[in-house]
């Protein structure tokens, strides 16, 4: 197997990831306990549409574990807290408004840790940036959650100190400050999916590659090149073949030459072997990544052009979501035999 000379940076990043994976899935059963223990229909009614917004965001998580390309375990200490808040979450000795207290603090703990990923993205490499896209959406959301959940823990403290309802209007402030701040996220935080559909995924793996190349051109330190490669190998292996299990069979029968595209997936494989064991200083090297370019390219663009509208037109917008879950699946069971090889 291709390993990276920095390995490491990625690893690192893989493991956030994987906290926020199980931060997230806390996230979705707090709010399921906190729904259940509480008797005032506002508040449940805010907390339902958050656990709608986690729910969908899990997907989002997953979707870009996937597209890093790089599988990290949680951190000991995160599966220790984790407990730890379950059994305090789930007991009697936190009055309602400190459980809510708790949760948001988790919230602020997942926003920062995303943005954290986000920041590192930028650091560590382009193409890292191009698979964590997704990653804002969450991001977003759950900064907006922790408006509203500051808005809860007012109503809540009040009501515990004074045994009254707090000023009127407290609602509206919250919701202002959460329509301001998707303005200024536009789009990203409306996205109701927790799925993107099979051209989406495919489209971010085609810009990721393209931003690998670049890397791996512009960059003069072997290192650099050999971590910008061992990226590349990993995820044309893992996306091209995901594609000819899952993508292709769908499409055959819509798609007369389907076959072709097999056989450029087959020939792109035969050419990431054929550069694996050259010396990345020499000049062969370059010449021999500038022909994989070419090949990966053309293979994309008859995709976009030719296979993209037959899913359009043929497949709805669910049933694109279902071959975009097995493709994600596929490429997920890749990319642990790669690791483990």
């Amino acid at each position: 197997m291709v390993s990276t000379v920095d390995d490491t940076k990625r690893l690192l990043i893989a493991t956030k990831l994987a906290d926020m994976k199980e931060l997230q899935n806390l996230l979705i059963n707090n709010e399921q306990q906190l729904i259940q223990d509480c008797t005032d229909d506002d508040i449940c009614a805010r907390l339902q549409h958050m656990l709608e917004d986690d729910r969908k965001n899990i997907g989002v998580i997953d979707t870009v574990i996937v597209q890093y390309g790089v599988k990290g375990e949680p951190k000991e200490t995160t599966q220790k807290m984790i407990s730890q808040v379950q059994k305090l979450m789930e007991g009697s000795e936190l009055t309602l408004f400190e459980k809510v207290q708790e949760h948001e603090l988790l919230k602020h703990k997942q926003t920062m840790a995303g943005l954290l990923i986000h920041k590192a993205a930028q650091v560590v490499g382009a193409d890292i940036e191009a698979a964590i896209t997704p990653l804002n959406t969450v991001n977003f959301e759950n900064r907006a959650h922790q408006e509203q959940l500051k808005g809860i823990l007012e109503i809540l403290g009040v009501r515990e100190l004074t045994g009254k309802e707090p000023k009127q209007g407290l609602w509206g402030r919250v919701q202002d400050a959460v329509a301001a701040l998707t303005g200024v996220v536009g789009s990203v935080v409306t996205r109701t999916d927790d799925e993107m559909s099979i051209r989406q995924l495919l489209l971010m793996d085609h810009s990721k590659v393209d931003i690998l190349f670049m890397e791996i051109f512009n960059a003069n330190e072997p290192e650099k090149i050999q971590e910008y490669f061992g990226q590349l190998y990993k995820d044309i292996k893992a996306h091209g073949t995901a594609e000819e299990q899952v993508v292709y069979p769908a499409v055959r029968p819509y798609y007369e030459h389907t076959q072709e595209i097999y056989a450029q997936t087959d020939e792109v494989m035969e050419m990431l072997d054929e550069i694996k064991p050259l010396n990345f200083s020499s000049p062969e090297f370059k010449a021999k990544i500038e022909q994989l370019r070419i090949a990966v390219r053309t293979h994309i663009n008859q995709e976009e052009n030719d296979i993209f509208p037959k899913l359009r037109d043929n497949f709805s917008h669910e049933q694109q979501k279902q071959i975009a879950t097995e493709f994600k699946t596929a490429k997920s069971k890749l990319q642990e035999q790669m690791t483990a090889s």
